[in-house]
């Protein structure tokens, strides 16, 4: 979606600030090429003739998930590598529109999603959100990124396969990969450091990659001024991947209080994808996982929840995320209810606007409404701040979606 050329004027509406944890009334927001220029005071003249009437709603910042896989159009993920890039295009554009609509104006893709569909939502061509991508993420032969079944011996390396990984071996492999990711425009590199519940032949607990691979990894990224995203599950895969760089962890849903003492000594971090849990425990025998996928997602449903309170009881940076898969892409929103079993209204807030942009390192650019900002704004019938079901109800909760100043 290209920027709005020209201006944009919201009014009488109430700003919300989730930094601060206040709602300034009666205000203005005044877009200009897609820039947010003003918030100032509504003098409650009469609405001009393009304005946006913001009476009875409130404006809070471009909603950001920092963990989706757009390419994943189907629970089977190892029948994506079967299909049509065309065609799983033509999917994921169906679950971009569903996320714009959702009020979330940027998502991080961490593995799969390319240059090519980034660069269709910014030209306008798809509709959606800014798709912030990583490539294709890192796994080890059998690792989570290995989607092969045990009777399978040949893995199809062309590029333009839409799958969500590559593998790679040993050091000097793992660096060509990451250098390659980084050519093609990669903003993060996302490495399988532990099993996973949707990869046929790896176990949940498993420790992925040797030592000197993941540093290997982590030190390609940061000459490249990136950062490491780590998929893993347990405390001796979350631990792990701290001590050795990697700078976001992504589910953790077994992590513990040593986990948590690194994630503030490194200023990490921290993920969770609760809804995935809860969505494939629900629809996912009838969409194609099979007995023992789904075993071991129940091995760790319930302990997300646990881990998430571990993380917000003692202060570590939580982001929003939801890896959601096919048809359950439907449930993003799930996981704002889910979180408010644990955490504040105003603490899931932040998580999906000020902590992801910071995560996102783009802290003035995203997840606020002030001067200089990306246009990206939700107008919400309600106060999420105050009850965060306004942003898990979206289709009675949000009025309208801002993205680079164009309305939805």
């Amino acid at each position: 979606m290209r920027e709005a050329v020209g201006t944009v004027t919201i009014r009488h509406v109430d700003v919300v600030d989730p930094s601060a944890g206040r709602v300034e009334t009666d205000r203005q927001i005044r877009i200009v090429d897609g820039t947010i220029t003003e918030v100032s005071a509504d003098d409650m003249s009469a609405l001009g003739a393009d304005e946006i009437d913001g009476s009875t709603l409130h404006a809070i910042p471009g909603l950001i998930d920092c963990h989706v896989h757009v390419n994943a159009v189907t629970a089977s993920l190892g029948t994506v590598s079967d299909m049509s890039p065309a065609y799983v295009t033509a999917r994921a554009s169906q679950i971009l529109r569903g996320m714009l609509a959702r009020g979330f104006t940027t998502v991080r893709d961490v593995g799969g999603a390319d240059f090519g569909i980034a660069a269709a939502t910014e030209e306008g061509l798809l509709a959606g959100p800014q798709i912030i991508f990583g490539g294709k993420a890192l796994s080890q032969t059998g690792g989570h990124g290995d989607l092969r079944p045990a009777g399978r011996d040949i893995v199809d390396e062309h590029y333009a396969l839409p799958v969500l990984g590559r593998i790679a071996d040993g050091v000097s492999e793992v660096r060509r990969a990451a250098r390659d990711e980084i050519r093609r425009g990669a903003s993060h590199i996302k490495i399988m450091i532990s099993g996973g519940c949707a990869s046929p032949t790896d176990r949940v607990d498993s420790l992925q990659f040797s030592d000197d691979e993941l540093r290997a990894i982590v030190d390609e990224a940061a000459s490249a001024n990136l950062y490491c995203a780590g998929h893993a599950y347990t405390a001796d895969a979350v631990n792990r991947g701290l001590r050795l760089g990697i700078r976001t962890i992504e589910h953790g849903n077994l992590l513990d209080e040593t986990s948590i003492a690194l994630f503030l000594e490194r200023n990490a971090y921290y993920v969770p994808t609760l809804t995935t849990y809860v969505a494939q425990m629900e629809d996912g025998k009838e969409l194609g996982l099979d007995a023992g996928q789904l075993d071991k997602i129940s091995s760790v449903v319930d302990q997300g929840f646990k881990a998430l309170e571990l993380a917000d009881r003692a202060g570590v940076n939580i982001a929003f995320g939801t890896d959601l898969l096919g048809e359950m892409h439907a449930r993003q929103s799930d996981e704002f209810a889910l979180r408010s079993t644990v955490q504040s209204s105003q603490a899931i807030l932040l998580s999906a606007t000020v902590t992801a942009a910071a995560l996102l390192r783009r802290e003035s650019e995203l997840g606020v409404i002030t001067p200089g900002a990306r246009a990206d704004v939700v107008l919400t019938r309600g106060n999420p701040m105050a009850d965060i079901a306004v942003l898990a109800q979206p289709a009675s909760g949000i009025a309208h979606v801002i993205r680079r100043g164009v309305p939805s």
